[in-house]
C-alpha cells in the first residue's frame, strides 16, 4: 500500500524567487515549487499539498501561525503517514520545538526542512532536503509503523529532534546542529535510521493536539556590566509570567546581590525563571560552581542541556496548560515531556 505524506508549505528561502526591481528574495506561488522538483513524479508515495496563504518569510513566524499549523496536522492525521513542512531558517528550530509539545504523543513523522538556496537556483540545496524529507516522513518499519514518530528537522544529510536543534549557520548548507543529542538518522547513499535514539510513542493511544499558547515570556542573556534597572525592568513586568536567562557556562551568573535579590522577587511573584547556558554544548548544573547555587537559592529553576528554543516554547505551552499555577510549570520545565533534555 503506497503511503501517504502531507507536503505543508509556510514559506521560507526554499520557495523564493528573486524581485528583479528589487533583487529581494520574495515568496512565489507553491505550483512553481513543484514544478522545479519534477523528481517528486518518479515518488512510489502519494503527495499532497497545503500552502500558507500568503507564504510568510520565517522572521515572521509567531504562535498563532504555530497554531495553525497544529490545526493543518490534526485535521489531517488520519488520511496522512507523515508530514512534511517546508519552513524558512532563520525561525525552524523555534517552530519544530513547538510543534513537538503541541502534538502530544505524536505517532507518526513531522519533518521541517528548507534551504539556504531558492529550489530553482542551479546549486540550490533545496532538493535534495524535499526529496529526503518525503522519503522519511512516508518511511515504516518491519511492523507497518512509522520509522520516525517525532517532530524532527532534516537539513544537509541529517535528521535531527526538532526540539533539540539550533540553526548554526547563515551560510553554510550544514545549517543546523543538534548539539546535545545524536542525529537521529543520516542520509548517505542509503539513509540510516539510529532507531535506539527514536522516541517510542503508545501507539496504541492517539495522538492529542494542543492548540493553546501563553506567550508572556522574555528570554535575556547575561553580560559582564549589565544594569541592575535592566533586571529590575523585566521583574517588574506586569504581565510577564517566564523569564528565559541565558547564562554563563555551566548555569553562572554574576554574585551581584542585588542580581540575587530580583531573582528571589521574580520568583515570589510567581515568574518561573530557567536557566540556560550561553554556550551551544554542554548543561547547566548550577551546584557546580558557587556562582550557580545562588541561582538555585533564588528559585531559578536548571534547563539542563536544553536549546533556548525548546525552553521558550515549552513555557508557552505549559502557561497556556496550567494557566496562573506557576508551581506545576515550575515542576513540568524539570522534567524531560518530549525528548527535551537530558535527564
Amino acid at each position: 500500500m503506497q503511503s501517504k505524506v502531507l507536503l505543508i508549505y509556510t514559506g521560507g528561502t526554499i520557495g523564493m524567487k528573486r524581485n528583479p526591481a528589487t533583487q529581494a528574495l520574495e515568496p512565489f506561488d507553491f505550483e512553481q515549487l513543484l514544478y522545479n522538483v519534477a523528481e517528486l513524479k518518479q515518488f512510489d508515495t502519494i503527495i499532497d499539498t497545503y500552502q500558507f496563504k500568503p507564504p510568510i518569510d520565517s522572521s515572521n513566524m509567531s504562535p498563532e501561525k504555530w497554531t495553525e499549523l497544529s490545526h493543518c496536522i490534526a485535521d489531517n492525521y488520519s488520511d496522512y503517514d507523515g508530514f512534511v513542512v517546508l519552513h524558512g531558517t532563520d525561525t525552524m528550530a523555534y517552530t519544530a520545538s513547538a510543534l513537538s509539545f503541541m502534538l502530544e504523543n505524536l505517532t507518526k513523522p513531522v519533518v521541517f526542512t528548507g534551504s539556504q538556496l531558492p529550489i530553482g537556483q542551479l546549486r540550490t540545496d533545496g532538493k535534495e532536503n524535499l526529496i529526503t524529507s518525503i522519503e522519511i516522513a512516508a518511511a515504516k518499519d518491519e511492523r507497518g509503523l512509522a520509522m520516525v514518530p517525532e517532530v524532527g528537522i532534516y537539513f544537509g544529510g541529517h535528521l535531527l529532534r526538532g526540539n533539540r536543534t539550533t540553526k548554526q549557520s547563515a551560510e553554510e548548507f550544514n545549517a543546523f546542529e543538534s548539539f546535545n543529542y545524536p542525529h537521529l538518522a543520516e542520509a548517505g547513499v542509503n539513509i540510516c535510521y539510529h532507531r535506539n535514539r527514536i522516541l517510542t510513542p503508545d501507539m496504541n493511544m492517539p495522538m492529542t493536539p494542543h492548540f493553546q499558547l501563553d506567550d508572556n515570556v522574555v528570554i535575556f542573556s547575561l553580560f559582564p556590566g549589565i544594569r541592575e534597572e535592566m533586571i529590575n525592568h523585566i521583574i517588574e513586568a506586569p504581565d510577564l509570567k517566564a523569564i528565559v536567562m541565558r547564562t554563563f557556562g555551566s548555569g553562572n551568573a554574576p554574585q551581584r546581590q542585588w542580581l540575587l535579590n530580583a531573582l528571589e522577587e521574580g520568583t515570589r511573584r510567581g515568574k518561573v525563571i530557567v536557566n540556560i547556558s550561553q554556550c551551544m554544548q554542554g548543561a547547566v548544573e548550577m551546584s557546580r560552581y558557587d556562582c550557580g547555587y545562588h541561582l538555585q537559592k533564588a528559585g531559578v529553576i536548571s534547563g539542563r542541556d536544553s536549546t533556548v528554543e525548546a525552553a521558550v516554547t515549552k513555557l508557552m505551552y505549559l502557561q497556556a496548560l496550567y494557566p496562573d499555577n506557576p508551581d506545576k510549570v515550575r515542576q513540568m520545565m524539570s522534567m524531560s515531556i518530549r525528548g527535551e533534555m537530558t535527564m
